[in-house]
């Protein structure tokens, strides 16, 4: 979809717009700020290159001693070479007119004038970047089909006037080295070890409210054209699409892929827009969503808080609308189609990917597709409950759930309930201090959901949901959240309601 090469702003700019109210950040303060995130980054491959001769002197086998420096070569080579290739599938403004009239109108109107192509990825997504493409550079407007799928077409209109303005709000010299500075910096800080954290969260910290002015200032633009009210809406749908994709969405791809030799959902995307649905998913989602963006223990988030962005907008009324259903998509079917083959090669096993030769590819298990929506709600559950009661069993070392809740229960009312977390996931203590409770708080009531809910199950308790095993209904129509139950009993020390809930079911 090229919109023309005229009227775009001179990315070598060296001044950042600044917001109404606020104090633009000088050059003076921003750039030495730049420089040691830069520096700080630079730390671990630098002592890297210094410490691999004397790994190679000192090893038996130089050869075996190198494989580490091969592979971290190999990966930054596919990282440029996935960088130069185009993602996801080409949308042509032929194929899909309604999608390349609103991209069009919505840049123009922006005065957003540089040649610019759509493209379309799996996953939810929407993201704005350079490329070359036949010799001329243009931009790269990438799409979720989730979102085409999902949003309305002025929800839509929002998403691509936010990506391209803030193509505009980073497009001078000073905020994209401020974004590539932070990006690198955030890169070493995903390791388990590490040890540039306590000097990379101050820098990380004080860059961070300039970078996500950059999204509430695109919020800004988008509001100014399609409204606040269009635009607030657009955030929230989008945002808890995306959290109900990598939740419980690629929670399905991984359990049917260990279950009946391998199988995968070819409704995958119906049985998304079922699931949106569900009040008791919205409910949960919107709780995960606050809790994940109450955890940043090194401000490496680059958007703000869902509320924050809500409370940011300005007051608009639309400019101009574009309607309030989805857009037709033309070759919807077609690109369904190629969207579930992207996600079900990505979720095959790496040996079944990488087989060669006819005798190893018959030994692949080849994925089967299976319609998620025509599962039985018992068999669903099963999958996202593929783990049962036992991990509290063990750690508890007790032989039946209510005896594991009643001593998990204990722990919580002594204070001790963090040890009992780390011993069902280890993991917990290479977690950020800032966090860690948190984070085994989440495990210790991921184990006692999984544990207390067969046991109400056998009282006669049902499922209302068949996305949410956490939610129960009593003989008596009683609606729990054990997800919301437990969490606040760890986090009150009250284990006053559960225990009663459990005494009771247990001697009915």
């Amino acid at each position: 979809m090229d919109q023309g090469i005229s009227g775009r702003p001179s990315t070598a700019d060296e001044q950042p717009p600044a917001t109404a109210g606020e104090e633009t950040p000088s050059a003076l303060r921003e750039w030495p700020l730049i420089a040691a995130m830069l520096a700080l980054a630079a730390l671990i491959p630098l002592a890297s290159g210094v410490a691999l001769p004397i790994v190679l002197a000192k090893a038996d086998n130089p050869t075996a001693a190198l494989l580490p420096l091969t592979l971290t070569l190999l990966s930054i080579l596919g990282a440029v070479v996935a960088r130069r290739r185009l993602p996801g599938q080409a949308i042509r403004p032929r194929d899909e007119p309604e999608l390349a009239a609103l991209v069009q109108d919505v840049a123009e109107r922006l005065g957003f004038r540089a040649p610019l192509l759509v493209r379309v990825v799996p996953d939810v997504q929407a993201s704005l970047s350079r490329s070359t493409v036949s010799g001329i550079r243009a931009y790269v407007l990438v799409l979720g089909l989730p979102v085409l799928r999902t949003l309305t077409a002025d929800q839509l209109a929002a998403v691509v006037a936010h990506e391209l303005a803030h193509e505009q709000h980073v497009g001078h010299r000073r905020t994209s080295w401020l974004l590539l500075a932070r990006s690198a910096l955030t890169a070493e800080l995903r390791p388990r070890f590490r040890p540039l954290a306590p000097l990379a969260t101050p820098l990380l910290r004080a860059t961070q409210p300039r970078v996500w002015r950059t999204e509430t200032d695109s919020d800004a633009d988008a509001a100014r054209l399609v409204g606040t009210a269009t635009t607030a809406a657009a955030l929230e749908r989008s945002i808890r699409l995306d959290a109900l994709y990598e939740g419980l969405g690629l929670h399905w791809w991984h359990a049917l892929g260990r279950h009946d030799g391998g199988t995968y959902p070819q409704d995958f995307y119906d049985a998304l827009d079922t699931a949106l649905h569900d009040p008791h998913v919205v409910r949960s989602t919107v709780r995960a969503i606050a809790e994940h963006d109450a955890l940043d223990p090194y401000a490496t988030a680059d958007h703000p808080p869902l509320a924050r962005r809500l409370a940011a907008l300005p007051t608009a009324d639309a400019v101009t609308t574009y309607g309030d259903e989805p857009l037709p998509l033309r070759t919807g079917p077609a690109l369904e189609r190629w969207c579930v083959g992207q996600l079900a090669e990505q979720a095959k096993p790496r040996r079944a990917r990488g087989a060669r030769g006819t005798k190893n590819r018959a030994k692949a298990a080849t994925p089967r597709p299976i319609p998620l929506l025509a599962l039985p709600p018992d068999r669903l559950r099963q999958l996202l409950d593929d783990k049962g009661p036992f991990p509290l069993q063990q750690a508890t070392r007790q032989d039946s759930p209510a005896q594991a809740l009643t001593a998990a229960l204990d722990a919580v009312s002594d204070g001790s309930w963090p040890r009992l977390a780390r011993r069902i996931e280890p993991g917990v203590r290479h977690q950020p201090a800032s966090v860690r409770t948190a984070f085994a708080r989440t495990v210790l009531t991921g184990a006692m959901i999984l544990a207390l809910a067969p046991v109400l199950g056998d009282a006669g308790w049902t499922h209302p949901s068949r996305w949410r095993t956490s939610v129960l209904a009593s003989p008596e129509g009683r609606v729990v959240d054990l997800s919301e139950l437990l969490t606040a009993a760890v986090e009150n020390g009250d284990t006053a309601p559960v225990r009663a809930l459990l005494a009771a079911e247990v001697t009915a």
